[in-house]
């Protein structure tokens, strides 16, 4: 298919690669590029072999590859895909739809759709950071981690991508919030990889979280500052419990009782932070939609 770029960052998966290309080679997509992050086994030349474009990335990380990738593309649509088998590349038509009937331009892949193959850690763990993106951005997706998914040039041209590692799916979503990206989420199957798992359960979900909290800030800081401030205020509030347990018994705190008292004010100065910067980002908004009406009546 013309002005379709399939995109597939892999690393060592000599065990699925050459199946995954072939898929999409026989669905008509000829344009494909591998962007391999060094890998170790065959992955290259059976890429290569299969006809792929292939490309070894600068640097480490799933992130610093898609990157890379974003800035080598320069086709209408781009196409991500996991290289490890756990995709089906003829649902590819599935992604595609939403752009080409004009309703999105990031379509991401929900592996929830049907099921998919995953471990109970894995689908709370996932359920859970989907539920932070909803709080912190206000967007109700169920896979904002999904590694297949589809952007137009435009969408792509609009990321701004920071992220080196696995946290790049999080910050794509969130990004595209942030860019006023259309987005969609489609249902796709999700099958068992093929060879080793790259990710780490604890490490990767606790970058992936961080991420969705420290992007927060700009995009929603009642939510960034709320946190502070709801920690800050349990902490006072405990902290006041036992002064006032131990002032019952005859026992007075001084500085503990101030230290209360500012633990208490500090949460509070929180939320208000995160009102005002709630504000902020409210006039924010209306300005760029303004100034890009008139800029469109122009």
């Amino acid at each position: 298919m013309n002005g379709v770029c399939i995109l597939i960052p892999t690393l060592n998966e000599e065990e699925s690669i050459g199946e995954v290309i072939s898929e999409f080679k026989k669905c008509g997509f000829t344009n494909i590029l591998v962007i391999d992050g060094h890998s170790t086994d065959a992955t290259r030349e059976i890429a290569e072999r299969e006809g792929a474009r292939v490309v070894v990335q600068k640097g480490k990380g799933k992130g610093t590859a898609v990157r890379q990738a974003f800035d080598l593309i320069d086709d209408d649509v781009l196409v991500m895909i996991d290289g490890d088998g756990t995709y089906s590349p003829s649902e590819v038509s599935t992604l595609l739809a939403p752009i080409l009937n004009g309703e999105a331009d990031h379509v991401i892949g929900n592996r929830f759709g049907f099921g998919g193959s995953f471990s109970p850690l894995h689908r709370f763990g996932n359920w859970a950071l989907n539920k932070v993106f909803w709080l912190g951005y206000g967007i109700k997706l169920h896979d904002i981690l999904s590694g297949y998914r589809a952007l137009t040039k435009d969408g792509v041209s609009k990321l701004d991508l920071e992220k080196t590692g696995f946290e790049i799916e999080a910050e794509m979503a969130i990004k595209s919030v942030r860019r006023g990206i259309r987005m969609k989420e489609v249902p796709i199957t999700y099958q068992t990889r093929k060879g080793k798992a790259k990710l780490n359960t604890f490490r990767d979900g606790f970058k992936i979280l961080y991420t969705l909290y420290m992007l927060a800030k700009t995009h929603n800081p009642l939510f960034y500052f709320g946190i502070l401030g709801t920690f800050f205020i349990i902490a006072g509030v405990i902290s006041g419990l036992y002064v006032v347990l131990e002032w019952y018994e005859g026992v007075t705190h001084i500085l503990l009782t101030v230290f209360t008292a500012l633990l208490i004010i500090a949460g509070v100065q929180f939320f208000i932070l995160g009102l005002l910067g709630d504000l902020l980002v409210t006039i924010q908004k209306d300005t760029i939609e303004l100034l890009w009406d008139r800029v469109m009546k122009k």
